[in-house]
């Protein structure tokens, strides 16, 4: 991997007691944490208005920080929205169709890579699931199986210098241990056998120790020591937390379950699972803030895509509170996420952004914030940076959509409108996401010319991510 020395640049705080209208640090480094949870729905935290969810960190969130009420994963599934956040760039520019489809090709910039030439230290932990960690041992979907050889592309050969990660899914509770088939896509496993994945940290490396109880405390009790060895050595940190929950196969300890007495045992589960996931998030900020660099520290949040199962009454309890779809699917249900950000030092808390944003964003964000030009890659990118959203200099941004595109539905999003097609034979439908944010009411007929408009702007986007799949961005 590349990597070029450079002046560390630092930020003076006047005895740390900077108001964050005043502090534009513009040239500083600030430690980078993008936290993504697993098929957690938009309804699935209790800021939202959820009836019965628990999650108190992420309330705190919101309070601290930014809320994003139209937040969109880059794809309906797990690995494409993972790939536009490693990338800024949609998924299917570089063969990530879906899940377990394709991986993240050496000519791609990481966003590891990237801020590692601005000087930063790097860690992923939690799920991978941009290319298989083995090519020798069966692991997972893909790992260690001859045909999928050709899809090895670890992190720490994508710009990561720690990592403790999995392939794909685990259990929310003993990961490494098949649960009951109560939990939900256990598979052919036998209950009480190994679950037939294992925690990577380098090549040929399995971790064996530690490995019991809540999967979200087992990820944070690595990722804490990764940024107490970065605060030590006096090095901005990229940490990239991707929790494995709520996905299936879900379940939780007794003293989560607990928490939701009177409820259906699935949703003992499912909510224990989430409000454990919530208690590391907290853990994470104290620890943060221990350390004196809480405000320094930019941290996102969001999901992968919408809720798993047909509807929020199985295993899989979560909430779109009315959007039409689920995960899999590009109508609001199935791509509209949690979206927080928090940044102390820099951006005042308390803010609801109302436009539409998404994980392709991540990428570009932080290059603005690092002063990298995206020009020198010689390749589009789909997000852009949202800093002027959140920053309160009255800086503009121009009303813009959101290009979407999972096997052969379509989508084009913004902040008013949306075009939608389910598949590449269908006709596209037309929709008023602020009177009908359910989709029910196509109004393609009335608005044809915009509708006209909308379609061949997608058009014109969709061409330009054939050109790229088809290799011409190297």
């Amino acid at each position: 991997m590349k990597q070029s020395s450079i002046l560390f640049l630092c930020l003076m705080l006047f005895g740390g007691l900077v108001d964050a209208q005043d502090a534009k640090p513009e040239n500083s480094r600030p430690n980078i944490i993008l936290i993504m949870t697993d098929d957690q729905g938009w309804g699935d935290a209790a800021y939202n208005g959820h009836p019965y969810l628990q999650t108190p960190h992420l309330d705190q969130m919101v309070r601290e920080g930014v809320e994003f009420t139209r937040f969109y994963a880059a794809s309906a599934v797990c690995s494409p929205t993972r790939a536009s956040v490693m990338t800024g760039r949609h998924p299917e520019r570089f063969g990530i169709c879906t899940a377990n489809c394709g991986h993240l090709k050496p000519e791609e910039i990481s966003l590891a890579e990237m801020v590692r030439e601005r000087g930063y230290t790097t860690g992923h932990f939690g799920k991978w699931h941009l290319g298989t960690l083995t090519r020798d041992t069966l692991d997972a979907n893909r790992g260690g199986k001859a045909k999928f050889a050709g899809d090895y592309a670890p992190p720490w050969d994508n710009g990561f210098d720690v990592a403790f990660v999995t392939e794909s899914k685990v259990p929310t509770w003993d990961p490494m241990v098949t649960p009951p088939a109560s939990a939900m896509d256990t598979g052919k496993r036998q209950p009480g056998t190994h679950f037939g994945t294992y925690y990577w940290t380098g090549p040929g490396a399995i971790e064996t120790n530690n490995l019991d109880g809540d999967d979200s405390r087992i990820i944070m009790d690595r990722v804490i020591p990764f940024i107490d060895g970065a605060v030590a050595a006096d090095r901005p940190f990229l940490s990239v937390i991707w929790f494995h929950s709520p996905h299936l196969p879900v379940l939780t300890g007794e003293n989560y379950r607990a928490l939701y007495e009177g409820l259906s045992e699935d949703q003992q589960e499912f909510y224990g699972c989430i409000t454990a996931m919530d208690e590391q998030i907290g853990r994470l900020r104290a620890h943060l803030a221990e350390l004196g660099v809480a405000d320094n520290t930019l941290l996102f949040f969001t999901s992968d895509n919408g809720p798993e199962g047909k509807a929020p009454d199985q295993r899989h309890a979560g909430q779109t509170y009315g959007l039409q779809g689920r995960k899999r699917s590009l109508h609001e249900g199935g791509i509209r996420v949690p979206g927080l950000m928090v940044w102390p030092e820099r951006i005042a808390g308390g803010q609801v952004v109302n436009v539409p944003a998404y994980t392709s964003d991540y990428f570009p964000t932080i290059a603005h914030l690092l002063q990298v030009d995206l020009d020198r890659y010689d390749r589009p990118f789909d997000g852009r940076n949202i800093l002027p959203l959140v920053e309160g200099t009255g800086e503009k941004m121009e009303e813009r959509y959101l290009p979407f595109l999972f096997r052969e539905q379509a989508a084009y999003i913004g902040t008013r409108y949306k075009i939608y097609r389910k598949d590449a034979a269908a006709a596209w439908q037309l929709f008023d996401l602020l009177d009908n944010p359910d989709e029910t009411f196509d109004l393609a007929a009335e608005k044809p010319e915009l509708l006209e408009r909308l379609q061949s702007e997608w058009e014109r986007w969709e061409a330009s991510v054939e050109n790229s799949a088809a290799g011409k961005d190297y």
